[in-house]
C-alpha cells in the first residue's frame, strides 16, 4: 500500500510537507497548484512552490515530491508540464479536482469535469510533453453537479496517457461534506488498467480500511486527515495516534520553519489554520486555539506553545 499526501491549496505548503514528511509514513506528496493560464512560468515560480527541486524533488527527510499543474489550455500545460520536469519534477500531476469558485471559473479544476474531449487533449499534450518513464498522473472527482460521467472522464484520462488516477469520491457540488461515496470509485478502479488512488474522507484507521475495502484500492491519498492527526499515515500502517504533547513539539517545529512570505502574517494564519484541523482529533486543540486566536506574531505564538509544553512535562 502506498500512502500520497494530497495537495491541499493554500494548506500542504512547502513547509507543512517537510514537516509531516518527518513525520513518516508517505511515499509522495503532490505540491499546491500551480496554476496557468497565459505563459509559461520562470524557474523561480516553480522553485516557490517546490523547493524540494532544490534537493532532487525530495523534502528534507527523503519524500518524493511531483508537481501539480492546473489549467484548461493543453498546449500551455503541457510547455509547463517540459519546463517543471526540467528542473527536476519525478513526473507531473494534473489537477480535475478543485471546487474552488475563483478556480472553476476560470476553466480550472472540477469544471473541467463537464467537458470529457478538453480532459482527454489536456492529458494526451502531457503525456506527449514529458518524456515516457516520468509518471503523468491525475486527480479527478467523481463529477461536478453528478457523478454521471466520472466512468467516462476516467477512461478517457487513461486513454489520453494517465500513468495512474487519483478519484476524490464527491463531486464538485458535494464539496467537503461527508459522506465521502468509495463505493462509486470501485467499478472504476476495475474497470482501468491503471492504478486508481482513493481519496475523501479519511480520518483514522477504521476509516482507512473501509475505504480500501470499499473501493478495492491498494492506495490512498489522504489531505485534512493528514492535518487532523500528523502521524495517520504512520496509524494506517499499525502505529499508535500521537500524544498531546508530541504535536505541540510539532507545532513547535512548525514555528521555526522560514518561508518566501512575509512572516508576520503567514505563521500567525497558518498555525491557526492547522489547529482547525487538529481539533477533530485532539480536544487540546481548541483549548490552545482560544490562548492564540487573538495573536498576531509568530513570537507570540510560539512563546504559547511553548508554555503549554512545558506544562505537560
Amino acid at each position: 500500500m502506498r500512502l500520497i499526501l494530497a495537495p491541499m491549496e493554500g494548506v500542504l505548503d512547502p513547509a507543512l510537507r517537510d514537516l509531516l514528511g518527518r513525520i513518516g509514513g508517505w511515499d509522495l506528496a503532490i505540491t499546491e497548484f500551480i496554476r496557468v493560464s497565459k505563459t509559461v512560468f520562470p524557474d523561480h515560480v516553480f522553485h516557490r512552490f517546490c523547493p524540494e527541486l532544490q534537493n532532487n524533488a525530495k523534502t528534507l527527510s527523503g519524500m518524493p515530491v511531483r508537481i501539480q499543474l492546473l489549467g484548461s489550455d493543453p498546449e500551455l500545460l503541457a510547455l509547463n508540464a517540459q519546463r517543471a520536469i526540467a528542473l527536476g519534477s519525478p513526473g507531473i500531476d494534473l489537477n480535475f479536482g478543485c471546487p474552488a469558485k475563483t478556480v472553476n471559473r476560470s476553466m480550472g479544476g472540477a469544471i473541467l469535469l463537464k467537458d470529457t474531449k478538453i480532459l482527454s487533449e489536456i492529458v494526451k499534450a502531457v503525456r506527449d510533453a514529458v518524456p515516457q518513464h516520468l509518471p503523468v498522473t491525475a486527480k479527478m472527482r467523481l463529477g461536478y453537479e453528478d457523478d454521471k460521467k466520472a466512468m467516462e472522464n476516467a477512461v478517457a484520462i487513461y486513454e489520453a496517457g494517465a500513468s495512474e488516477l487519483a478519484i476524490h469520491a464527491r463531486t464538485k457540488v458535494d464539496g467537503y461534506r461527508p459522506p465521502a461515496y468509495w463505493k462509486k470509485i470501485k467499478p472504476i478502479a476495475e474497470a482501468l488498467p491503471i492504478n486508481v488512488i482513493a481519496n475523501g474522507e479519511i480520518w483514522n484507521l477504521e476509516q482507512a480500511k473501509r475505504c480500501l475495502e470499499q473501493t478495492g484500492c491498494s492506495d490512498l491519498m489522504l489531505g485534512r486527515g493528514a492535518l487532523a492527526t500528523p502521524n495517520i499515515a504512520k496509524v494506517i500502517l499499525g502505529e499508535d495516534k500521537m500524544q498531546w504533547k508530541t504535536v505541540l513539539n510539532w507545532l513547535y517545529e512548525y514555528s521555526q520553519y522560514e518561508v518566501s512570505v512575509d512572516m508576520k502574517t503567514y505563521y500567525p494564519n497558518r498555525s491557526k489554520q492547522w489547529l482547525g484541523f487538529l481539533k477533530t482529533s485532539y480536544p487540546e486543540a481548541q483549548i490552545l486555539f482560544d490562548e492564540i486566536k487573538r495573536e498576531k506574531t509568530r513570537d507570540s505564538i510560539k512563546n504559547i506553545i511553548e508554555s503549554n509544553i512545558e506544562k505537560i512535562a
